[in-house]
């Protein structure tokens, strides 16, 4: 029992990667009924199924099933739990209209004693000048009637329950108290060191993390195309591992971009200051660039036009192993390519149906093409075997350097890496 809340039921709106690992999490304890407008999800979750991939998380639903139900219908409960997303406008801007809606159902359904908790990644300043008023207009006064807090989300794709248990959270509240209320409920699954601070500076802390790492990657990539243009032998991989093992750097690897939730939107995020940073949109500039520069790479080879050329674009995920293909690199490649009137053809082990689902072939089909670019780091590509396809690959742009293996290729294929190239 929470301090002045009674908590019999917690919902949780918005059952994706986050939120639904999260309400299973919180069923450990409390009954809890996760919200989600899309019914085929909720009819899956009912079914006993999982919607996407995720380690531990079909074994955590058996082991709290009881405790968890799935509807397309909010219920009246004592803790609202927001984890909706907030995408990236057309026009660079924040999206938080998810959110927004939410709240607008929260509000017909708050009463006295409730707690209102948003984890979705939001703009500075959202809860105090956007989404409080939104709530307050139930009648109900904030830290009077009910009380709000943010608490940013630290978990990543294909690792997701073990950070959520054991990573250090950070929790906003609209006051001391309804910090301490919040802390009480992570406190039945979170492991890790959980701190408490103002809802302003939770609501930035993520931005900058994320913007921190987006940065890191542009200078990596950056370095990438410099040694790309050397005439030398040296190595920006081998340049980096040692670089880092200076005890205050810490460069991160160069790709084909980035992709994900986090990193390729948050930054943005920040743009909604009045504050204008030129910084934080080059880089994002630098990182959204990287699939012209490879394209570039492969047109050169081809002696300047990809008209006709059958490509293969592995990996549709935005990183290995998983089936997230949430503002992935790959579609930055797709529209590239299809501008260029190239046959494009991508495979993904773990990914079955996404925005370019059409395009998604064998590993068979997309190894028998012209030219390969490696863009996810899916252990199924470590090696890589043309001994049965029909056509050898004229080049292979391996943009995650995760090749350790090439079979059946005869001496006339280019295999590419930043700042590397040799026939195998």
């Amino acid at each position: 029992m929470l301090r002045g809340i009674k908590i019999k039921k917690i919902s949780v709106i918005g059952l994706g990667y986050i939120g639904l690992p999260t309400a299973l999490l919180l069923a450990k304890n409390n009954k809890v009924q996760g919200y989600d407008i899309s019914k085929e999800k909720v009819d899956l979750l009912n079914k006993g199924k999982i919607p996407f991939e995720e380690p531990g998380l079909k074994e955590l639903f058996e082991e709290v099933k009881d405790n968890f139900s799935a509807s397309t219908k909010l219920q009246e409960a004592d803790v609202y739990l927001i984890a909706v997303p907030t995408p990236l406008s057309e026009e660079k801007y924040s999206d938080i209209s998810y959110v927004i809606k939410a709240l607008e159902e929260v509000k017909e359904k708050l009463k006295k004693g409730d707690l209102v908790i948003v984890e979705s990644t939001i703009p500075p300043s959202s809860s105090r000048k956007i989404f409080i008023p939104l709530l307050e207009k139930s009648g109900l006064k904030v830290n009077k009637d009910f009380y709000f807090s943010h608490c940013p989300e630290r978990a990543i794709p294909g690792n997701t329950l073990k950070e959520m248990v054991h990573n250090s959270r950070i929790i906003g509240g609209s006051s001391k108290e309804g910090a301490i209320l919040t802390k009480e409920l992570y406190l039945g699954f979170v492991e890790g060191q959980i701190y408490t601070t103002n809802l302003d500076t939770a609501e930035m802390i993520k931005l900058m993390e994320n913007t921190y790492r987006d940065v890191n990657i542009a200078l990596a990539n950056e370095f990438a195309k410099i040694f790309h243009s050397l005439d030398t032998n040296a190595s920006v991989w081998e340049a980096i591992k040692l670089a880092n093992l200076h005890p205050r750097v810490n460069i991160h690897r160069p790709g084909p971009g980035v992709g994900g939730h986090c990193i390729p939107i948050d930054p943005w995020f920040l743009s909604d200051t009045k504050y204008d940073s030129t910084l934080i949109q080059q880089i994002r500039h630098i990182n959204d660039g990287m699939a012209n520069f490879i394209i570039t790479q492969i047109r050169d080879y081809f002696k300047g036009h990809l008209f006709g050329k059958e490509i293969a674009l592995l990996g549709a995920a935005y990183k290995g192993n998983v089936d997230d293909t949430r503002e992935t690199p790959t579609n930055r490649f797709v529209k590239l390519l299809t501008k260029n009137n190239s046959i494009v053809k991508i495979h993904d082990p773990h990914v079955k149906e996404y925005s370019y689902s059409y395009l998604l072939t064998t590993l068979e089909d997309a190894l028998d093409s012209e030219a390969i670019i490696i863009v996810t780091d899916h252990k199924e590509y470590e090696t890589l075997d043309f001994s049965n396809i029909r056509r050898k690959p004229k080049i292979i742009f391996d943009a995650r350097n995760i090749v350790k293996e090439i079979k059946g290729t005869n001496g006339d294929t280019l295999y590419v890496t930043f700042g590397e190239e040799r026939y195998i």
